[in-house]
């Protein structure tokens, strides 16, 4: 049996290809893959070929946001039914090392993340029509979910993970900076935790236009409007809570004018060495918070869109055929139309 993969080999370099698929052994279960969405770190490696010390150094089949129905049964798994439309948790703690025994699998020694060319040989994703993954990676969604959303799972459960970095949201004020499809699903994680204002930034109207419909209260486009954050200064700060989603430098000067002493800014975006106004931190007294992957909250994310208390339909802008894998990155890298883009499987099944 072969399946078709999309494997990238390099900075702009994606070509869609066939190998054989195994069948699923102990443990184990056959995917017909329904839908992959395309990641900022996805799309890192196709454009520049990967990010700081994270380089694509040999082919690697990308995706790790993906979703999938049970097609077949290895020995042993008995609680996915044949049939059922499931989200695929990438992360793979080891369950040995020191931080997973004293559960923190998050900074597990020995993580393998599906689809990332952190190490070598580099752990192969889920763009690809037939995959073959550990059972208890599978988490079964709603019968109302459709595969698009099933795909959001995973980027939604490390927006909760951030938003739970920040303690109680209920009636607090929030600022959000940078509006892609990880800011906007920590725009709705803060809404579905009960922050009371949401203001979202971003330097693109397109990205902006979607953040209402997840929860966002005000937006400001800091490119046209460069004082729009200016009244949020006074008293030394309106924001309880900062989400920092851009990773961009002037984001973060501004975060540390507008929060308040004492307020959170939890950092969701990476990126490399920035200059950061050590005054405002210290003399403010901020907890400067970091926040990366996520661990139970997957199962969190795949129960609060099977329900639709978080609706993360709003951010899915494209779909492609695997055929068009190509295209598919070309339009994830323009962000004046594009949000979450995705990738569509099924050839044969």
């Amino acid at each position: 049996m072969l399946t078709r993969v999309a494997r990238l080999y390099g900075k702009k370099s994606i070509k869609v290809e066939t190998q054989d698929v195994p069948k699923p052994g102990a443990g184990e279960v056959l995917l017909g893959m329904a839908a992959g969405g395309i990641c900022g770190s996805d799309l890192h490696y196709y454009q520049d070929g990967g990010f700081g010390p994270v380089q694509v150094r040999e082919p690697i089949i990308s995706g790790h946001e993906a979703s999938g129905y049970i097609e077949s049964l290895g020995q042993g798994v008995s609680d996915l039914a044949l049939g059922a439309l499931v989200a695929i948790n990438p992360s793979q703690p080891c369950g040995k090392c020191h931080y997973c025994e004293i559960d923190r699998p998050i900074h597990c020694l020995d993580m393998r993340f599906m689809g990332s060319a952190m190490r070598l040989p580099h752990e192969q994703g889920m763009f690809r029509d037939w995959l073959v993954v550990p059972a208890q990676q599978c988490f079964a969604c709603g019968s109302d979910t459709t595969p698009a959303e099933a795909a959001c799972a995973e980027p939604l459960a490390v927006c909760l993970h951030a938003v739970a970095q920040a303690g109680d949201l209920s009636g607090k004020q929030v600022l959000v900076t940078g509006a892609g499809p990880i800011g906007l699903l920590t725009v709705a994680a803060i809404k579905h935790a009960g922050a009371s204002e949401i203001v979202v930034t971003d330097l693109a109207d397109g990205a902006l236009a979607r953040a209402p419909a997840m929860g966002a209260t005000h937006v400001i486009n800091v490119a046209s409007d460069r004082d729009g954050l200016a009244p949020y200064q006074k008293n030394k700060g309106t924001f309880d809570v900062v989400f920092d989603c851009s990773a961009a430098g002037p984001a973060l000067r501004s975060a540390f004018a507008v929060i308040k002493p004492r307020g959170t800014l939890v950092q969701v975006g990476v990126t490399g060495d920035i200059t950061i106004p050590l005054n405002a931190l210290v003399g403010k007294e901020i907890i400067w918070r970091g926040s990366q992957r996520f661990d139970s909250e997957f199962g969190e994310a795949v129960k609060l869109i099977s329900s639709r208390a978080i609706d993360v339909r709003p951010i899915i802008s494209h779909e492609f055929p695997l055929e068009s894998a190509v295209e598919a990155f070309e339009q994830a890298g323009d962000r004046s139309v594009a949000c979450k883009v995705q990738i569509t499987f099924g050839q044969g099944h």
